[in-house]
């Protein structure tokens, strides 16, 4: 059965297909007609049907992705997210008008820049040079030991069991969950039975699902602010009450919420890099043990850092059973292979595969499951790890250097040694940013504006992803910034 949109009034309100069929889609989901659990065209077929390009396609299937509308699985295909429609409810009875209407009035802008080079009212395009994006959220797959992997997909494939994929549980490969456990062991400090992780297709799915679990309407959830924006579409679609927590340099500020559900970054605090100091750890766990509440720590990026003694985990703290531990290997390996994972409180095993079960009866990837179990086993993931680590760490720094050296009277970078991108605030007013912006895209760079994670108008900030760059790239990327402040100035 074909797909049937009405684009037609959608490619009159906007000027690009794939802005066109994004908003359609969108729309599509939040009203219901296609519901949770949909599946959706491969994009070959959505080129198709709708005279684009099969980049147009894939390109509005990426930013419903990234906004959480729907999930693919490896081999399967794209579908919609469970309880997407349920978004405007919670919206229009808990009124949220000021967190949603900040939020799409950023929203359009960077979607647009999400997507590559692009056109802002009657600009012309950068058809002469190279584009500078300094957006972007995967490791780079160009280092990446595919002769190694591919070693791996054989023996999966090769597997006895292979064949017998319905024996496999709803929680995933036995073996890849005693490699995660041994891998939280000695890289975390997590003492994690492999019985009580869960393997879901990527971490938004997990996270998505545990807020199903947890979650009844009007309860309230406290998320961090500024934080990652798929949390608070999760916890909007279970008709969840937003309960902002402020963000300073040491983290998450703790406070004595009425609540029992806490999502939080402490490792790398998105997207500030803010580190949790162990005293407000140490406070969190004592509130929910107090509250009778859970912790879900989201640990999205720690595995590269450059510097400096991690501190531990919530996960390797907690004592009582109250803090989720949610990992992914999405920024790791390379973009294809949509794995994450929960290590779980004993006593929400069964809950949680129970639920999982129901929407997955056969654990997502079988192949790469095993293939990745044998890949960590056998010390290729750890090995990648380390190198990818040294790789960064020299971006890392070559960013950071840049910025000091030619704009930093323009933004205060926040200090860190971990992670894949850097969070800075902007010095100047919030008209003046805006202006820079176009500036910017005017000499072929663009870049984050922070305003997508923030629950209210705060501080203009930018992230600024490097991991997919070179240290050419990265120069002439931040030369380009800085030649946009003189265009400025000279207008």
């Amino acid at each position: 059965m074909e797909l049937g949109l009405s684009l037609e009034a959608y490619l009159e309100k906007y000027r690009y297909k794939y802005l066109a069929l994004y908003h359609a889609l969108r729309d599509a989901i939040l009203a219901g007609i296609l519901p949770g659990g949909t599946r959706l065209p491969a994009t070959r077929e959505l080129a198709r049907l709708y005279e684009m390009s099969r980049g147009s396609a894939a390109q509005s299937y990426d930013m419903l992705l990234a906004e959480g509308y729907v999930v693919t699985m490896t081999g399967s295909g794209t579908y919609v997210a469970m309880g997407i429609s349920l978004l405007e409810q919670a919206h229009e009875e808990h009124d949220c008008e000021p967190v949603l209407s900040i939020w799409g009035q950023r929203m359009t802008e960077w979607m647009l820049s999400h997507g590559g080079s692009f056109n802002l009212g009657h600009e012309q395009p950068m058809e002469d040079r190279e584009l500078i994006s300094f957006i972007g959220d995967r490791a780079e797959s160009a280092h990446f030991p595919f002769a190694e992997w591919k070693s791996s997909i054989h023996y999966a494939a090769g597997h006895p069991r292979h064949q017998s994929q319905l024996e496999l549980p709803s929680a995933g490969n036995p073996e890849l969950r005693q490699a995660i456990a041994g891998h939280l062991k000695f890289t975390r400090g997590i003492q994690a039975d492999p019985e009580h992780i869960v393997i879901f297709s990527g971490s938004m799915q997990g996270i998505m699902l545990l807020s199903q679990l947890l979650i009844s309407p009007g309860d309230p959830v406290v998320i961090e602010n500024p934080g990652y924006h798929g949390i608070r579409h999760a916890v909007l679609s279970c008709d969840g009450r937003i309960v902002p927590a402020q963000v300073d340099s040491a983290g998450l500020i703790p406070e004595r919420w009425d609540s029992r559900l806490l999502f939080v970054t402490p490792s790398r605090q998105y997207p500030t890099g803010a580190v949790l100091s162990m005293e407000r750890r140490r406070e969190l766990l004592n509130w929910a043990n107090i509250h009778k509440a859970i912790i879900i720590e989201d640990d999205y990026d720690s595995e590269f850092r450059f510097g400096g003694r991690p501190m531990e985990p919530l996960k390797a703290l907690d004592d009582t059973g109250r803090v989720i531990y949610i990992g992914s290997f999405s920024k790791t390996m390379f973009p294809g292979l949509r794995l994450g994972y929960a290590v779980l409180p004993k006593m929400l095993v069964k809950p949680v595969v129970s639920a999982k079960a129901l929407y997955e009866p056969v654990s997502p990837a079988l192949l790469e499951q095993r293939a990745l179990a044998h890949f960590m086993a056998r010390g290729g993931y750890g090995r990648h790890l380390r190198r990818m680590t040294r790789i960064y760490k020299g971006l890392h720094s070559r960013l950071g250097k840049l910025m000091e050296a030619k704009l930093s009277h323009l933004f205060r970078m926040n200090p860190g040694d971990a992670g894949l991108h850097v969070y800075a605030e902007w010095l100047h007013g919030p008209e003046t940013y805006d202006i820079f912006k176009k500036a910017c895209r005017n000499r072929g760079v663009e870049f984050r504006d922070a305003a997508l994670y923030h629950l209210s108008m705060g501080t203009p900030a930018a992230c600024f992803t490097f991991s997919h760059l070179d240290q050419d790239q990265l120069e002439s990327g931040i030369t380009r910034m800085a030649l946009a402040w003189k265009d400025m100035q000279n207008g």
